[in-house]
């Protein structure tokens, strides 16, 4: 098995042995431990529920009856077109009559609807038989059947859809062809066996059905857990850490969270589970992975998650593993610094809910947003646009899916210690874009590092940036998608710039004390001058430093220095910056050669005019300049 395992197991363990009373040792347990608690509820507990679910109502995440049936009405009509779709085709193959009827078809639907937690969309995967070569004709028969002509087929995906809406309802269908003769209305997708003679496509195709399926067989109440889901994943989106896309968690891997805290307290209800969840996973060590069940062994030979074998499996930072075969790591995409956020969320979740339980606070607080543009003093502005709506839709769907790698850019710059993408987007304001341009905008908080014994630090991220430009325009002309006006630009801003960007109920929201901001007080309150680079010398950065914009090239106010800060797009070139030791040397050497050449010191160079006086500065010179008020307020 996964060497990672035992460790996991251990942690469970000591975290079992700390809350049973006396050594008592549970009589049951789900998954790969034992449970820590076998308590039931409480009648307080019971209200503590009911008042969550009340709190959640308003967000709308509980779906009413009409709803309910509107859904299932479309579900049943999808797969009347699937059945005569596959009847299609076996007449057209020469079936007899008795196999055309009992031929069958069906879509098995998974994610959020099949747990029970939707609140929008449906998601599924048309099962056909052998005799089905492809899956080209689904579309056709889609839109002849339904009267959808939307119907956009996405074949290069590492799973093939097919995305539409009929009926008012989102619709992602996945395609798979089974090696049967037939598929009847209540076949089991968890045996391993159903995989045999597939090809890769269609085992992915599946796994969304068999991870959803092992989820619901693996967990004690699942009322219990699907309550505490819609819990949980309404306060994720709330606090802006759900997004499997940009390096934080996707609807599957926050539901095997809350599955292992069901296991872990299989009697408790959604309150205590709620409370629970943040308590095992502030705690939890990182990078153990969290598993519903011991990995099991088949003679498929799928690639599977396994560190003992897969070299790259071990970079993995916060692995959560799908409990069906073929094993897989849902979390790959996590980074450093959206472990960092996560992880801080956790903590700040298990004190709110401390409140809750305590009378103290109510549900509500749980679900407050965060306050994303007051925690940072720095941002890095990232613009998409492009000329018409149909290309802008294209383009924001392409850079969305790579700024994860702009992030990971950041993090391995050494100057900056966090990188933290807000998953919303927003569109472009009127005065920073053309008239008729499309334009969505995100915003990644920064952290800088600060320097020992430096009071100013030049940081260029030039090098950074451009990497991750190159990127997405090589990606886009891969599957030529690249077309005139799509652009990407990314800018550096200060805290108190995003006015000129957002509107102003969300720059001027009142700053909330939490348990994050606190821990990175140290980071962000010292007065160490930071100037930052963030393009390359172009005939546009000359006329747009006299406009004032952010990240313009200009040299910085007085004022700025005063507070610290400095902004300014110079054309550094894009390379990093020397340390502080090798910038402090250089200086020296530069000072002792114009002391011994005194016509170097009436006459610079064209190289001297051109060198920044703002990156560093003398303490003795810095002294000076601080008591200057004084000395003109002196009579």
């Amino acid at each position: 098995m996964i060497i990672c395992v035992c460790v996991c197991v251990c942690f469970d363990c000591r975290l079992l042995r700390s809350n049973m009373p006396g050594g008592q040792q549970p009589q049951k347990h789900y998954g790969i431990t034992s449970a820590i608690s076998l308590a039931p509820p409480r009648d307080i507990d019971h209200q503590y529920t009911q008042k969550l679910c009340d709190a959640m109502k308003p967000f709308g995440v509980f779906e009413d009856e009409e709803e309910l049936n509107h859904r299932l009405a479309v579900l049943g009509k999808l797969n009347n077109f699937v059945k005569e779709w596959i009847a299609e085709i076996s007449e057209l193959k020469n079936l007899p009559p008795s196999a055309i009827s009992c031929v069958g078809g069906k879509i098995f639907t998974f994610g959020s609807y099949r747990l029970g937690v939707h609140t929008k969309g449906l998601s599924g995967v048309v099962l056909a038989p052998m005799l089905l070569c492809e899956s080209a004709c689904w579309r056709e028969h889609l839109s002849r059947g339904s009267g959808q002509q939307s119907a956009a087929a996405v074949e290069d995906a590492f799973v093939p859809v097919i995305k539409f809406k009929f009926d008012g309802i989102e619709i992602d269908l996945l395609f798979a062809r089974l090696a049967l003769q037939s598929i009847p209305d209540n076949l089991d997708l968890r045996g391993d066996s159903i995989l045999r003679n597939l090809d890769i496509r269609c085992i992915r195709s599946l796994n969304g059905c068999r991870v959803t399926d092992e989820i619901l067989y693996l967990v004690p109440n699942k009322e219990n857990f699907r309550l505490t889901l819609r819990a949980i994943k309404l306060w994720a989106k709330r606090r802006g850490i759900y997004s499997n896309m940009l390096g934080f968690l996707g609807g599957v891997s926050w539901a095997m969270l809350v599955a292992r805290t069901c296991q872990l307290y299989p009697n408790a209800v959604a309150a205590t589970l709620v409370h629970k969840f943040f308590l095992v996973f502030s705690k939890w060590e990182w990078p153990n992975p969290v598993l519903l069940k011991q990995p099991e062994e088949s003679n498929l030979n799928l690639p599977v998650w396994d560190p003992r074998v897969n070299p790259s499996d071990r970079y993995h930072l916060m692995p959560i593993i799908t409990p069906a075969y073929p094993q897989q790591n849902s979390t790959y995409n996590v980074s450093t610094s959206t472990r960092t956020i996560m992880s801080e969320e956790f903590k700040y979740g298990l004190s709110v809910t401390d409140e809750i339980l305590q009378g103290k606070a109510e549900w509500s607080k749980l679900f407050e947003p965060p306050s994303f543009f007051q925690k940072y003093k720095h941002y890095i502005v990232l613009t998409a646009s492009a000329s018409t709506e149909e290309n802008h839709l294209e383009w924001i769907g392409l850079v969305e899916s790579k700024i994860r790698v702009l992030v990971g850019n950041l993090e391995r710059n050494e100057y900056i210690t966090l990188a933290h993408v807000n998953p919303q987007s927003f569109p472009g304001s009127k005065e920073n874009r053309n008239e008729n341009d499309f334009v969505s905008m995100w915003f990644i908080g920064i952290i800088f590092k600060k320097v020992e014994n430096a009071e100013s630090v030049n940081i260029d991220l030039t090098y950074d940036i451009q990497s991750f430009t190159d990127t997405v325009y090589r990606q886009a002309n891969n599957i030529n998608m690249l077309k005139d006006g799509m652009k990407i630009e990314a800018t550096h801003v200060k805290k108190k710039q995003l006015h000129q960007y957002l509107p102003p109920e969300l720059v001027q929201k009142k700053k909330r004390v939490s348990l994050w901001s606190l821990s990175h007080t140290h980071t962000h309150t010292h007065t160490q001058s930071v100037t930052v680079s963030t393009a390359p010398p172009s005939s546009s950065s000359s006329s747009s430093s006299s406009s004032g914009k952010p990240g313009a090239a200009s040299s910085s106010s007085s004022q700025d220095e005063s507070n610290g800060l400095e902004d300014s797009v110079n054309g550094a070139p894009a390379k990093r910056p020397l340390s502080p030791t090798q910038e402090e040397q250089a200086k020296r050497h530069k000072e002792s050669e114009v002391s011994s050449n005194p016509a170097s010191q009436t006459s610079p160079t064209p190289s001297q005019e051109r060198r920044p006086t703002t990156t560093r500065r003398s303490k003795s010179r810095t002294r000076r300049r601080r008591r200057r008020p004084e000395k003109d307020a002196a009579p």
